[in-house]
């Protein structure tokens, strides 16, 4: 850190417990003051590029003005009312219009606070499903290697149990059926004679449509996602697609099951939802999932209630961010920045320890073959003006949709001349 730390990070920071942190070895944080468009501001007066829109959220660039407005227009009105018994225009607003953009009949809309909170509504969604229709015993998911789906308890459980985050919690999940991706004939033969094989024990395959995030942003072709759903189909097994990263553009579709025209049984949303704003997230349903739940039993119904779902500060600020989509060309941006970021990471491919050099949409990668030296890596990024966060074996980059020609050339810069320096350590 470039002078000394503010009063207030002196005086908290050993009470804040951090995310993904060894708090007993890890440098201290890096004290944020404001942002705007893709600039994070420090306290001691340094900006940097925002290279992953902190956690790829940050869509349309920080403190877009549309949605800065609606923050305060809501606020002023009211901040937040319960769903449970009641209704505001801003989350109605939201499911009608989430379900006008969304493929197929995804027509139903449960709001929640985070993409784990969606993913776990969308396992408990598919199980009650069957236990609806009288097959309680269809209650285990199919999922992938090198996936993550998030950090709670159900979420945890179809993650990828080895290689993943959550590996020391073996044992004390659900056991679920974690297969490789089928991305030959032969692999996915064997994928269909799974679900053919076993049925009658699963509930549903849940996948990241083209891009595994969080699991190391390891990328499969639209012809892989539609086999999964054709087989999944075939099978009667429910399809869900978690979009919490992929969703709103970010992989050159404003959602990544539309470029293999597979509309999934269940979809999960988050993220770049309120365009960085705030925390809002969402399962939308199709009506076959939603109509199994109608009933004059109350027992049938989705017993399910995040007490802020539906807070209609994120969801106005949701609806401010839709309004930009609709009327500024962010897939098309996307679109673009593919291109770019892979010209400009393209001279890491030739580096001692770099092992793969790919990009999709607003999304850029350089994979290593070991990860070494992460916080010295870490502190040189922000040293080149950037906001980086290699982890697992990747360096990787996902900026606002937004970020210019330049801001691209300096995070790419950035990778290219600190791994060149990297390799030689």
């Amino acid at each position: 850190m470039s002078g000394s730390p503010p009063a207030w990070l002196k005086a908290g920071q050993r009470h804040l417990w951090r995310p993904y942190t060894q708090m007993q070895t890890a440098p201290p944080p890096l004290p944020a003051v404001s942002t705007h468009g893709t600039r994070i501001r420090l306290a001691d007066g340094r900006e940097l590029v925002d290279g992953i829109a902190s956690w790829w959220t940050a869509c349309h660039g920080y403190n877009h003005p549309h949605i800065t407005a609606a923050l305060e227009r809501q606020a002023r009105a009211m901040p937040h009312v319960m769903l449970g018994g009641l209704a505001h225009e801003p989350a109605v607003t939201l499911a009608r219009r989430l379900a006008a953009l969304l493929p197929g009949d995804l027509d139903h809309v449960f709001f929640s606070d985070s993409g784990s909170v969606a993913v776990e509504v969308a396992l408990k969604m598919a199980l009650q499903f069957w236990i609806n229709a009288g097959r309680p015993e269809r209650r285990r998911f199919v999922a992938f290697r090198d996936a993550y789906h998030g950090d709670t308890m159900g979420a945890m459980s179809v993650c990828d149990p080895d290689e993943g985050m959550h590996h020391l919690f073996h044992g004390h999940l659900p056991e679920q059926i974690i297969v490789d991706l089928p991305r030959s004939p032969a692999a996915l033969a064997d994928f269909e004679a799974l679900l053919a094989g076993r049925r009658d024990e699963i509930a549903g395959v849940i996948i990241e449509p083209l891009v595994q995030g969080a699991g190391g942003m390891k990328f499969h072709d639209a012809e892989t996602l539609a086999a999964v759903r054709r087989a999944a189909a075939a099978h009667d097994v429910l399809f869900i697609a978690d979009e919490v990263f992929t969703g709103f553009g970010r992989t050159r579709h404003l959602f990544a099951c539309q470029a293999a025209d597979a509309t999934p049984d269940i979809l999960c949303i988050g993220k770049a939802l309120t365009g960085g704003a705030v925390g809002l997230a969402a399962t939308v349903a199709t009506r076959r999932v939603y109509e199994a739940f109608l009933s004059e039993d109350p027992e049938k119904a989705l017993m399910h209630g995040p007490t802020y779902m539906g807070n209609p500060l994120a969801c106005a600020a949701a609806n401010a961010s839709l309004d930009l989509f609709e009327t500024e060309p962010r897939v098309d941006q996307a679109a673009a920045m593919e291109a770019v970021l892979a010209d400009g990471l393209e001279p890491c491919r030739g580096l001692p320890g770099v092992v793969d050099v790919r990009a999709k949409g607003a999304i850029g990668v350089v994979q290593l073959a070991e990860m070494r030296q992460l916080d010295w890596l870490r502190t040189r990024f922000v040293e080149e003006g950037v906001w980086l966060r290699p982890f697992g074996d990747i360096v990787y980059m996902t900026p606002a949709l937004v970020a210019s020609e330049d801001d691209l050339a300096t995070l790419t810069g950035a990778v290219v001349g600190v791994l060149t320096e990297w390799a030689d350590l």
